[in-house]
């Protein structure tokens, strides 16, 4: 049998890369029978029944599991926020920034656009994530910002590209790699937001070696279940001085002895950044009364 990765399904059929061969398999009886997901990114035991097709015969465990975009096994996350057109909704990063830490992910996050703004402006998105302690790219399709970076960070990993439509995720890819030729597409002059180009998930192999997902964009995630007291845990800076509050489940809103709010009053944590956190909180508080 031959070990190999799922990178995309289709009607019925499932695509396995082993080595540097692409495999049509279909499944294996027993799988129809049970309830066994598959997923792209899950690594599977495949038996050959001819030059190019093959019998998946197993899953093996996966180290984790996303529910959108549906993808196991992912190593790392490359959040793409677009500094202009459509302008950067760091509510959205935010709460993508959420979800990767909640999978124990390890995340990049990509400002892109950068030819369309003024230095000023990239650096101030540049520096307070990296000052939090995030990993972060300036990129540009158009000049090729940053680009040769991001095909080193890609190299070898499983990876999934995050973020709304409009923000470039495709271009990124045809610019690390471009012989993909992926769709791209263009911002609503309406809306002011972009227009999905990737239909489906499926895993791009890397001539560097690696995967990535060029995956359907969204506009809002829900949180991962959470108890209010854990919020701050996913926002590093606060997490930071959660220890040092009076209370050990203070929320950092009106308790006493916060020293959240103590951080907050002599501009050490960004305004933008807690105020996200507080909304966030509302509505983990109201996704408690429904579980």
């Amino acid at each position: 049998m031959l070990e190999g990765i799922i990178v995309k399904g289709y009607s019925g059929f499932y695509y396995v890369q082993s080595g540097s061969f692409l495999w049509e398999c279909s499944l294996r009886g027993k799988y129809r029978i049970k309830e066994q997901s598959f997923l792209v990114g899950d690594r599977v035991l495949i038996k050959p029944v001819n030059e190019s097709k093959a019998v998946i015969e197993k899953v093996l465990p996966r180290t984790n599991e996303l529910i959108r975009p549906p993808v196991a096994n992912v190593e790392q996350v490359v959040i793409v926020v677009s500094l202009a057109d459509p302008d950067p909704d760091l509510m959205l990063l935010d709460r993508l920034l959420i979800l990767a830490e909640h999978q124990e992910l390890k995340v990049l996050i990509c400002f892109n656009k950068a030819d369309l703004v003024e230095t000023a402006f990239q650096e101030q998105h540049y520096r307070l994530y990296e000052g939090i302690g995030y990993r972060v790219l300036l990129t540009s399709v158009k000049n090729m910002t940053g680009i040769s970076l991001l095909k080193e960070a890609l190299r070898g990993k499983i990876s999934v590209m995050a973020g709304p439509s409009g923000v470039g995720k495709s271009s990124l890819l045809n610019a690390v790699q471009p012989g993909l030729s992926l769709k791209t597409g263009t911002v609503s002059q309406k809306t002011r937001r972009g227009r999905h180009t990737t239909r489906h998930v499926e895993l791009l192999s890397l001539e560097g070696g690696g995967f990535v997902a060029d995956t359907p964009g969204f506009s809002r995630l829900v949180l991962p279940e959470m108890k209010r007291e854990d919020l701050s845990y996913y926002f590093p800076e606060l997490a930071e001085l959660k220890a040092q509050c009076r209370f050990s489940s203070c929320l950092h809103q009106t308790e006493p002895g916060c020293a959240v709010l103590a951080a907050k009053e002599n501009n050490l944590i960004n305004t933008g950044r807690y105020e996200h956190y507080c909304y966030l909180l509302n509505e983990v508080i109201q996704n408690e009364r429904r579980y």
